[in-house]
């Protein structure tokens, strides 16, 4: 009964029922064979967003690996030991030589020396960031002679404002131990 009822509702609705034109199946036919000849867009499509990130990663590899052997061994370095061996010396023997000095004058702080102290490190503190601006003016100018001469310069003005800093130290204590004393007859 059901059945029925399904197919008397088939029949109100209009079917078109009509037989296709004769040369329907050989049109149908012709646009089935030019769809297979010609280039699938989709393909070409999904293709080309992997094709262009591996492209992409090659040319940062490229890029990365590139500036790491173009450049001499030293230049892995910083500031003068990327000039030579000779100038990696120069500076491992200031850096030490401003370190150890450093680690006095920290040994020195007391309340009547922490303001001359504070300056000090205020000024290396300067100096580093001329020194900074040095190795950047190094790379730039292929190692000409005269930034080179000024990073060592920079390395000694470290120096000499240090030695003349605990200097001014050692007055300070000489002074009042001065006036500590008394003076017996």
């Amino acid at each position: 009964m059901k059945n029925d009822d399904f197919f008397e509702d088939l029949k109100e609705l209009d079917f078109d029922i009509a037989e296709p034109n004769a040369d329907h199946e050989d049109r149908f036919l012709e646009k089935l064979n030019t769809k297979n000849k010609a280039p699938k867009k989709g393909k070409l499509r999904k293709l080309w967003i992997p094709l262009s990130s591996i492209a992409a990663a090659l040319v940062i590899a490229f890029l990365a690996f590139g500036n790491i052997f173009s450049t001499p061994v030293f230049a892995k370095e910083s500031g003068l030991a990327a000039v030579s061996p000779k100038m990696k010396e120069t500076q491992d023997f200031y850096s030490t030589l401003i370190e150890r000095e450093l680690k006095s004058l920290e040994g020195e702080r007391s309340p009547k020396t922490n303001k001359i102290i504070n300056d000090a490190l205020v000024q290396l503190e300067n100096l580093e960031k001329e020194y900074n601006k040095l190795k950047k003016d190094l790379l730039e100018s292929g190692q000409d002679q005269r930034v080179i001469y000024a990073m060592i310069n920079n390395f000694q003005k470290r120096i000499d404002l240090l030695n003349q800093v605990l200097n001014q130290i050692q007055t300070i204590k000489q002074l009042k131990t001065q006036e500590n004393e008394t003076n017996i007859i």
